[in-house]
């Protein structure tokens, strides 16, 4: 990585799947905190998303208000993402100084620590745009996108068998399989709106398994690993 900040966003689907994987979160803490303590010059942002919790609160939403806004559905997945970061910044917190960011346009940030950790900020787009906008704000020029899929497929592999995964994607090429509108609660490899940001940017965007935790170690030490570079 050619800057000292980097950006992870930390996909709600391997903080909370069902329920809070404490294992992995263990685990996780224990890589991160040993890259950390390497060199003290290295600093990460961890952006969290909603995974199960927000998926179930909007799913009961609109089972008893099928009328219910996106907005509204939208708010409630971005309640959660406040909660997964809330939980990540208390294990962090060894390494972290400031307050959640829950708004990466607000004129004053403080970063102060090793690490920062953010959730989401307003409906109308996942936690990967706000990655992408911290990104910007801090001079990071790769997002880490960590999730539940090792690799971007060409389609959806669980009802496309003939799928195949991708080393590497254009942006032009990504838009035109996510397309360019967000769905809440919509499971993209990285939504449609920090898609256009990222690629506005020039930035460059790394998708991979987040329970790897070695593979994610690769990614931030410069290393071989298994993922799809779009960009």
């Amino acid at each position: 990585m050619t800057s000292r900040t980097t950006v992870l966003s930390l996909g709600g689907s391997i903080i909370a799947p069902d329920k809070v994987d404490t294992a992995f979160l263990s685990a996780f803490h224990e890589a991160v905190g040993a890259y950390l303590d390497e060199d003290r010059t290295r600093r990460l942002i961890l952006v969290c998303g909603g995974g199960a919790p927000a998926r179930v609160y909007q799913s009961a939403l609109r089972t008893v208000r099928p009328d219910s806004s996106a907005e509204s559905q939208d708010w409630l997945g971005i309640r959660a993402t406040h909660l997964n970061g809330a939980l990540v910044r208390a294990i962090f917190s060894d390494y972290v100084e400031d307050g959640l960011v829950t708004d990466p346009s607000a004129d004053e940030i403080a970063f102060s620590g090793q690490v920062l950790v953010a959730a989401g900020w307003k409906p109308g787009f996942s936690t990967d745009t706000d990655a992408v906008h911290l990104a910007l704000r801090f001079g990071a020029t790769t997002v880490v996108n960590l999730s539940n899929i090792a690799k971007v497929y060409t389609d959806d592999p669980r009802t496309n068998p003939d799928a195949r995964p991708l080393d590497s994607i254009s942006w032009d090429d990504f838009q035109k399989m996510v397309g360019t509108e967000w769905t809440p609660g919509r499971n993209t490899p990285f939504d449609p709106i920090a898609s256009a940001l990222a690629k506005e940017h020039g930035m460059r965007v790394i998708c991979a398994e987040g329970r790897n935790i070695a593979n994610t170690m690769a990614i931030l030490r410069g290393q071989d690993y298994v993922g799809t570079t779009i960009g």
